[in-house]
């Protein structure tokens, strides 16, 4: 499968708010060596989720709605996006703790495993974003406020 095709798959899956916005500041200028991957103890935090007010990249983490379960959901982490920053998790350089997913439900894996699980190579640089993925008029702190 080429990642132009994993691309497509991936795109299938509806991205919704709340997502990370992102600093403005970090790219993804190379493959990272890490990925950060959500393990099925992430709850989304009842809509609320912590670990999305961390991540620097804009769309990188976004909802995912359990169309069996509403209005409950998950967090997921877009691969083609992740720069592997470990900002997301809750444990940092040998166990310290940070401000991450209080569920502990992210963790990193290498990228090269997460690769051979989807038979793809991520490319260096992210695909371009689409036309408008965050709308000017909507945060995440508006969406705390609701």
């Amino acid at each position: 499968m080429t990642a132009s095709e994993e691309q497509t798959e991936f795109d299938m899956i509806d991205k919704e708010w709340p997502m990370s916005v992102g600093d403005g500041k970090a790219t993804r200028k190379k493959r990272p060596r890490i990925l950060a991957i959500t393990t099925d103890c992430c709850t989304g935090c009842a809509g609320s989720p912590a670990c999305i007010e961390y991540c620097p990249i804009e769309a990188c983490m976004f909802w995912v709605t359990d169309e069996d379960h509403p209005p409950f959901g998950r967090i997921e982490v877009d691969p083609y996006l992740c720069i592997g920053c470990q900002k997301c998790t809750s444990k940092g350089p040998d166990g310290a703790f940070l401000d991450g997913c209080p569920w502990d439900a992210i963790e990193m894996i290498p990228t090269d495993d997460w690769e051979a699980m989807h038979g793809i190579v991520l490319p260096d640089s992210p695909p371009p974003p689409p036309a408008d993925p965050i709308p000017t008029s909507v945060s995440n702190e508006a969406l705390a406020s609701q």
